[in-house]
């Protein structure tokens, strides 16, 4: 399954390709969630974290973003076992892009994997998974304006229909 331009524009609408060099390259920053990130949101790069100095070129940048969203795509397909339309599967791969999947033993809800909103989903209560999105809008203990956004827009795009 290829991964839909309304993917690609939701999520490059929140990550935008951020910090250009006079040269046209990408340098690192530190985001609002004190992560340092590189092109469109990234917060690993080549196998590792993303560290202050680090610098891509605009075509790196735009590859990346599109291998990352497909990988999220496919892990989300995985962990959901209900159908979706196209705009769920937006919505959930533009959360999964931000929050990560967590995919481990622990139980703590620190992505997608092991959330409330993916359990509320396979057991078919679309509107209550709905309604988790609103939960995610916290980073390192502080509710942030932009994340409230964000989530506010996945939201509205999983409810709503084809």
């Amino acid at each position: 399954m290829t991964v839909s331009k309304q993917t690609l524009s939701l999520i490059a609408q929140w990550e935008g390709c951020q910090r250009k060099r006079p040269d046209g390259r990408i340098e690192a920053y530190l985001c609002p969630a004190g992560r340092w990130t590189i092109g469109y949101g990234m917060t690993a790069l080549y196998g590792r974290a993303v560290r202050k100095g680090d610098v891509i070129t605009q075509a790196e940048a735009d590859r990346l973003f599109l291998e990352t969203v497909a990988y999220f795509q496919r892990e989300v397909l995985q962990l959901v076992k209900v159908p979706l339309n196209a705009n769920q599967l937006s919505a959930l791969v533009s959360f999964a892009y931000n929050v990560g999947l967590d995919i481990d033993a622990d139980t703590f809800p620190e992505g997608l994997g092991d959330s409330t909103l993916l359990k509320k989903l396979n057991r078919r209560d679309y509107k209550g998974a709905a309604a988790q999105f609103d939960a995610w809008v916290w980073s390192n203990g502080k509710k942030l304006e932009g994340l409230k956004r964000r989530r506010k827009a996945e939201r509205a795009l999983f409810e709503k229909p084809v």
